[in-house]
């Protein structure tokens, strides 16, 4: 089975923010939102680790499923 994937584009300029569903724990999830179209995801604790990206309307859904 082939998975496909999307090519992110080039991050090191992202403006990440911690995700206010992180809860102040030391468990943070940031959020990259200035990049147009795409909403990347990642752990703190792992600045330089993987990276999740959902279309805008893939993350509203995720964060509206949370609550």
């Amino acid at each position: 089975m082939t998975q496909d994937r999307l090519t992110l584009p080039d991050l090191a300029g992202t403006a990440w923010r911690v995700s206010s569903f992180s809860g102040g724990q030391g468990e943070c999830v940031e959020v990259g939102h200035n990049i147009p179209h795409l909403v990347p995801v990642r752990d703190s604790k792992r600045p330089t680790g993987p990276v999740i990206a959902f279309s805008p309307d893939a993350w509203h859904t995720f964060i509206s499923d949370l609550g």
